[in-house]
Parts: structure tokens; C-alpha cells; sequence
């Protein structure tokens, strides 16, 4: 597992959970609003074991501190280990929180459908899976080739893989309009819960020139909240 960073305690990453958050490096999008570029681009990281090493010492050590995992990225999926390094971290007695772009559905099946060898349960406890736009504009917005047929399929995978589950999108002003939300919401109509998270500039994006381009602009995610709370169980602005 090719690992850039932890972050040894959060209360946010894992809704309701103290946990720990594991950073993989790489990714197929290329989202310019990404605040992780180093991590997509992965030039600085090799495929060293060290802070894996590190990171399974911290979870040995605080298992009467931390109750869960969150990996994140880049884009965990394509990790060629990840199943194996999500069995270590179940085998710990941790529960899994995965966060994912959904390009990956045939590591998501892998994932819903094999148990941990030493307990009870799926390997994964919850999925967060990001929705970039509407379909018609996912090649834009990632600034990527977006296989949306794979997109599809994993958002059905998870809804339909009996653990917990959240879809949010990063509303961004030059890339997003308020109808483009509302066919959000009619695309995963019935899914338990939206997220709307808000764009902010904290400084290092990996395309710099977005800034100038959404500079003045503002989407109300309130207004877009109930705009399409019909469609969701729960829809949360973070």
C-alpha cells in the first residue's frame, strides 16, 4: 500500500466514530479542485512500507482509543492491496470507512461480497462515495476519460450493499449550477443520505487557475439542500 500521510485522530472523517485516517497516493481524476495534488500526482511517494509500518504500530496501540479507520486519498481503489490491507485492519477489530470516486465497481463487488477471516461482519462498515456532477459532466469536472457506466454501477453497488453510505458532491461555482443538483437528486432518488460540501479555497488546488474563475461566485447549498431534500433520505450541507 503506497500510503502519503495519517492523521492519527479525527472526529470528522467517520461519521459518529473516533478514528484514524490513512492517505493512499494516486488517482484517476484529475479534479482541479482537488486540495490534495500531491497525493493524486504521487510523484514525491514510493511504495515504501515504513508508514505502513507506522501505521499498524498506532492501531495496536490505541485500540482502547480509536473505534474505526477512514482511507481515503487520491483514490483508494486503486490500490492493488487494499483488500488485504482493509482483512489487517479488520483483523484489529476496527470498523472500515472507505472513501472512494466510485471508478473502481469491480473492487467495490470484491469488497461487499468477501468477510474478514477473524470476525463477524463485511470487510467494510461504511462507503462515502464522491458524485464529481451530473453524468453529462463528469469528463469536465474531473478533467478526466470518466467511464460513467462504472460511475452507475457503483452507486447501485452501494446502495444496494446492506452497510452504512453517504454520496456528497463539492459544489464549486464554475463548475456546478443549481439544476445540475436537482438532477443529482433525481439520479440517486431513495439513497439514504446527500452531502453538499462547500469549495474552499485553503490554498494549494491542483489547478491554481480555478481560483480566478470561481473568484466572486457563490452557490447557496442551503437553498440547494431544499431544493432536493425530496429526493434523499437526509441531505446535510458540511
Amino acid at each position: 500500500m503506497t500510503i502519503g500521510g495519517l492523521q492519527k485522530l479525527t472526529l470528522i472523517d467517520y461519521p459518529g466514530h473516533i478514528a484514524a485516517t490513512v492517505f493512499t497516493v494516486g488517482c484517476n481524476f484529475r479534479c482541479p479542485f482537488c486540495h490534495n495534488p500531491e497525493l493524486v500526482l504521487g510523484a514525491k511517494y514510493s511504495a515504501s512500507n515504513i508508514l505502513e509500518k507506522e501505521f499498524f504500530e498506532l492501531l495496536e496501540n490505541r485500540k482502547d482509543k480509536l473505534e474505526g479507520v477512514c482511507i481515503t486519498g487520491g483514490e483508494p481503489t486503486i490500490q492493488p492491496d487494499l483488500i488485504e490491507f482493509i482483512r489487517k485492519i479488520k483483523d484489529l477489530g476496527y470498523k472500515v470507512k472507505l472513501d472512494t470516486n466510485g471508478t473502481r465497481p469491480d473492487v467495490l463487488r470484491q469488497l461487499f461480497s468477501e468477510k474478514p477471516a477473524s470476525s463477524a461482519g463485511k470487510l467494510l462498515d461504511f462507503v462515502a462515495m464522491d458524485i464529481k456532477n451530473i453524468l453529462d459532466k463528469y469528463g469536465a469536472t474531473t478533467n478526466s476519460k470518466a467511464d460513467t457506466e462504472r460511475i452507475r454501477l457503483s452507486v447501485d453497488l452501494i446502495r444496494n450493499s446492506g452497510i452504512d453510505y453517504e454520496f456528497r458532491t463539492t459544489a464549486v461555482p464554475s463548475l456546478h449550477e443549481i439544476e445540475d443538483f436537482v438532477k443529482i437528486g433525481k439520479w440517486l432518488e431513495g439513497s439514504k443520505k446527500y452531502v453538499l460540501q462547500a469549495f474552499e479555497d485553503k490554498g494549494k488546488i491542483l489547478d491554481p487557475t480555478l481560483k480566478k474563475k470561481i473568484k466572486g461566485k457563490k452557490l447557496d447549498l442551503d437553498k440547494i439542500a431544499k431544493k432536493i431534500e425530496k429526493y434523499f433520505g437526509k441531505v446535510e450541507v458540511r
